[in-house]
C-alpha cells in the first residue's frame, strides 16, 4: 500500500517524522512524502512563546514540535501524490481526483497553526480525517497541561498521530477504514478557529505565564499541591446512579493530617464489613502507597493504615471479590505494568498473582465482566506521547486472570471528556454504567455517568448522560472518582493543604 504524507517543507517536526516511521512500520506500507511550501506553519511569534514556555515551564527540548531540517525526511522517497493509493494531507491543500485522500482538520481547519489557535483560544478541537466530505475517524483532543501552548500542541500532535494509525485499513492493505468513536463537538463558533493573537498579545501570554509559574512557585512554598480529599455519605437508597445530582445532605470528609492525602477511593463489603482502600500520597516521598480503613455507618474505624508499598507510584486500588477472594488492580503506570494481586490477610497481605499487561503507561484499569468476557479499560498513553487521559483502550480475557488480548480497534474512544475510567461500572436493569472523567478544564475537574450501548468485539459505543461538577455541595475545583459498597459512597476532588498546619503523622 502506497502511502503519501503531505506537510509543509517549511515546517517540519519531530511530528512528521514519528507518524511516518509508525506508517512505515505497519505491515506491506509503504510510505512517501510530499512535502513542498505551504505556509500553514505557525507564525514566528508563536514559536518564540514556545521557547519562553519551555524555559519557564522546564519543558523537554525534544519533543514533537521540534523543528526538523528537511533532510531528516530523506529516508521517505518523493513521488506525486496521485500515484499513491492513499494520501494523508495535513495541510489541507489536496485536491486530486481518483485518489483517496484522507484530509486532517482541527474543528474544521486543516493544519498547524488552526490546532495552535485553538489552544491558545482554550478549546479542545475536535480532530477530524476526512475523505470526500465523509468523516473516516474523529476524537476530541486534550491534555493536563492547559495553560501551557507548547505542551499541548505536542500531546495533541501526539494523539493526532494516534488517530490516524488507528484509521488505518485492517492489515494496512485491504478493507475499509475503521473510525475511532465519534465524539460529540462542541457548540460551533462562528468562524471556525480563530486568529494567532498578534506578537503583542502573545508577549503578554508569555508574560502572565512567567507570573503565573512565579505564584505557582509560592503556592507550593506555601501549599501541599496537588491535595485531594475523599469524601463519603449513606447512600440510604439512593446512589448517585439514581440521584444524577449531588445529595441535598453534602458529604462528609475522610480527615488527613496535611502531610498526605487521600484520593481515588475504593469501598469493599467483604464480610460484613466495608473497607475503604484509597490512594495514600505521602507529600514527602513525592508518591503514594495504597492504604485502608474500615468503615462503619458513622464513618472511618481509625485511619488508613498502608497495605501496599512498592518502590514505585500506585493509585487507583480497583479491588474486587471473586472466588471468596480479595484481589486489586492498582494503577501502576510508574512501572509500565497493570499487575493483579490477592489479599491474604485482608485487608493487606497482597501478593502478586500475574501481571497482565506490560510494557504499557495505562491509567486507571478497569475491569467488569459482560457478555460472557472479561473487559479492561484504561486510557493508554501511547509511544508517541500525548495526554494520559484522551485515548481509551480496551482488552478482553475468558477469565479476569488473563490473557488478556487488545481490542482490534484500540483506541475505542479519543475523548478528552469521557475516555478516562472514573471508578466502578454498574448496572442498573439492562444497563451498563460508567463513571468517566471530564479532564476538558483541567485533570479530574468533574465526573461524567455514561450508558454503555454496545460492547463487544466490533466496538464499544457510550452515551455521556450526566455532568457532575463541584460546587456548594462538594467544595474544590475538582470531581473524579465515584465508587460505593454496602450503603457507602465515596467521591474524591480536590482541597488546599497550608504547609504551616500540617502535622507529622504517626505513618511517616
Amino acid at each position: 500500500m502506497q502511502v503519501s504524507l503531505r506537510l509543509d517543507s517549511e515546517c517540519v517536526r519531530a511530528f512528521h517524522l514519528l507518524l511516518a516511521q509508525r506508517l512505515a512500520a505497519l505491515a506491506q506500507v509503504e510510505v512517501s512524502v510530499d512535502a513542498r511550501p505551504a505556509g500553514s506553519g505557525i507564525p514566528g511569534s508563536a514559536a518564540a512563546l514556545f521557547q519562553l514556555e519551555t524555559a519557564i515551564h522546564g519543558l523537554p527540548a525534544d519533543g514533537l514540535a521540534k523543528r526538523q531540517p528537511l533532510s531528516a525526511l530523506a529516508p521517505y522517497r518523493t513521488q506525486p501524490p496521485a500515484s499513491a493509493d492513499l494520501v494523508i494531507d495535513l495541510c489541507g491543500d489536496v485536491k486530486l481526483e481518483g485518489t483517496r485522500v484522507w484530509r486532517v482538520t482541527y474543528d474544521g481547519a486543516a493544519g498547524e497553526a488552526a490546532l495552535l489557535a485553538l489552544i491558545l483560544d482554550g478549546r479542545t478541537p475536535i480532530a477530524r480525517i476526512e475523505e470526500s466530505g465523509a468523516t473516516v475517524a474523529e476524537g476530541r483532543l486534550g491534555t493536563e497541561y492547559g495553560g501551557i501552548a507548547l505542551a499541548s500542541f505536542q500531546d495533541m500532535l501526539a494523539r493526532t498521530a494516534s488517530l490516524i494509525l488507528a484509521a488505518m485499513p485492517p492489515s494496512a492493505v485491504n478493507g475499509a477504514a475503521r473510525a475511532a468513536l465519534p465524539v460529540l463537538p462542541e457548540p460551533a463558533q462562528a468562524g471556525g478557529p480563530p486568529p494567532i493573537p498578534s506578537t503583542t498579545k502573545l508577549g503578554i501570554r508569555a508574560g502572565k505565564a512567567l507570573a503565573r509559574r512565579i505564584v505557582q512557585k509560592i503556592y507550593h512554598l506555601c501549599y501541599n499541591a496537588p491535595h485531594w480529599k475523599v469524601g463519603w455519605r449513606e447512600t440510604k437508597g439512593q446512589d448517585l446512579f439514581d440521584l444524577r445530582a449531588h445529595p441535598a445532605t453534602g458529604w462528609q470528609v475522610l480527615p488527613d493530617d496535611g502531610s498526605r492525602f487521600y484520593a481515588d477511593p475504593f469501598p469493599i463489603l467483604y464480610q460484613g464489613q466495608v473497607t475503604l482502600f484509597v490512594e495514600d500520597y505521602i507529600h514527602r516521598l513525592g508518591r503514594a502507597i495504597i492504604s485502608a480503613v474500615p468503615f462503619g455507618p458513622s464513618g472511618p474505624i481509625g485511619h488508613p493504615e498502608p497495605v501496599l508499598d512498592l518502590p514505585y507510584h500506585l493509585s487507583y486500588p480497583f479491588v474486587f471479590e471473586r472466588d471468596g477472594e480479595v484481589w486489586m488492580v492498582p494503577e501502576s503506570c510508574a512501572n509500565r505494568t497493570v499487575d493483579l494481586y490477592r489479599a491474604t490477610a485482608f485487608p493487606g497481605g497482597w501478593v502478586k498473582e500475574a501481571t497482565l499487561l506490560s510494557d504499557v503507561i495505562a491509567s486507571d484499569a478497569t475491569l467488569v465482566e459482560h457478555g460472557g468476557r472479561w473487559w479492561l479499560f484504561a486510557t493508554v498513553r501511547d509511544g508517541g506521547g500525548g495526554a494520559f487521559s484522551d485515548a481509551l483502550h480496551l482488552w478482553s480475557a475468558p477469565d479476569f486472570r488473563g490473557p488478556w488480548t487488545p481490542h482490534p480497534k484500540n483506541p475505542v474512544l479519543v475523548d478528552i471528556a469521557s475516555a478516562r475510567p472514573a471508578g466502578r461500572m454498574v448496572r442498573r436493569g439492562n444497563d451498563l454504567l460508567r463513571p468517566v472523567q471530564d479532564c476538558r478544564r483541567s485533570y479530574g475537574a468533574a465526573l461524567g455517568i455514561a450508558r454503555v450501548a454496545h460492547l463487544d468485539l466490533n466496538g464499544m459505543e457510550q452515551v455521556v448522560e450526566t455532568i457532575l461538577t463541584p460546587g456548594a455541595l462538594w467544595n474544590g475545583r475538582k470531581l473524579h472518582t465515584l465508587n460505593e459498597a454496602g450503603g457507602l459512597e465515596f467521591i474524591d476532588g480536590s482541597a488546599i493543604a497550608p504547609r504551616w498546619k500540617q502535622k507529622r503523622s504517626p505513618l511517616t
